[in-house]
């Protein structure tokens, strides 16, 4: 079969109300990525290639972020943002080609949320591990593996609060939840949630948006000659993972998703 052009798939696989999901949809996808992912569904379409295989490889890839970092340097630091930017790219992919084939199962919908929670993680614990300076020619400080770590726990923890409410609702028996319960029914609480939304500090424990920071907080110190920054940098983003899944947590039980 002759391959689709890219006019022929969009409407397909990107259909009405994609690129808008208000959790769905990384900014990444909506920006550059779908425009990518649409060129690489060409050669796949036609092929034996399932979606399930593709969530496989877009996990080994944002698994793949955290033995990237341990390379000391900016080439490192480029190395696991390059993994997880193919793991957001096979992220797009395996939903297209689903689409695209009507290859839809329970199964997909499970895989691609544990590889999202490992990918997130990954790039978080390599973060940590770089601070701790493995092959540096100094003493290895574990506590910056541990707040890596705990920085990767506070992101699994952030996902596991909002997927445990479609799993509460579909005990409960009730639908599922819309955009609207999510806003909180105390004004302030609301107004809380705002301001966090539009200062998106939160997105920096986000595999995408800590690969992006490593790389800066890399080349600062290549220039320093030192890892303060990156020391510096996994501090506060175990900070924030910390202070967001308590918030997420709050929010949660203030808005209407458990009504």
């Amino acid at each position: 079969m002759p391959r689709p052009s890219v006019a022929e798939l969009r409407p397909v696989v990107h259909p009405a109300g994609v690129k808008d999901r208000r959790s769905g949809e990384h900014w990444a996808g909506r920006l550059y990525m779908r425009e990518i992912s649409l060129r690489i569904d060409r050669y796949l379409v036609n092929t034996k290639v399932t979606p399930n295989q593709l969530t496989y490889l877009m996990t080994i890839f944002g698994v793949l972020a955290c033995p990237a970092l341990l390379w000391p340097g900016v080439p490192g630091a480029v190395l696991g943002a390059v993994m997880a930017q193919l793991y957001l790219l096979f992220d797009c992919v395996d939903g297209e080609l689903a689409r695209w084939k009507k290859q839809y199962s329970l199964q997909g919908v499970w895989l691609d949320r544990v590889g999202a929670y490992l990918a997130d993680a990954a790039v978080l614990v390599g973060f940590g591990l770089r601070g701790a300076d493995l092959f540096g020619t100094g003493r290895i400080d574990w506590l910056w593996a541990f707040l890596g770590t705990l920085a990767a726990l506070g992101a699994i923890l952030i996902k596991s609060e909002t997927d445990l409410v479609g799993v509460a609702r579909h005990q409960a028996g009730l639908p599922v939840v819309k955009d609207a319960a999510a806003e909180p029914r105390s004004s302030g609480m609301a107004l809380a949630r705002r301001a966090a939304a539009a200062l998106q500090f939160h997105r920096l424990i986000l595999g995408i948006e800590a690969s992006l920071l490593i790389i800066v907080l890399a080349v600062i110190d290549q220039i320093r000659g030192d890892l303060f920054f990156t020391r510096l940098g996994i501090a506060v983003l175990a900070a924030i993972a910390l202070v967001q899944t308590l918030l997420h947590l709050v929010s949660i039980l203030a808005s209407s998703r458990l009504k």
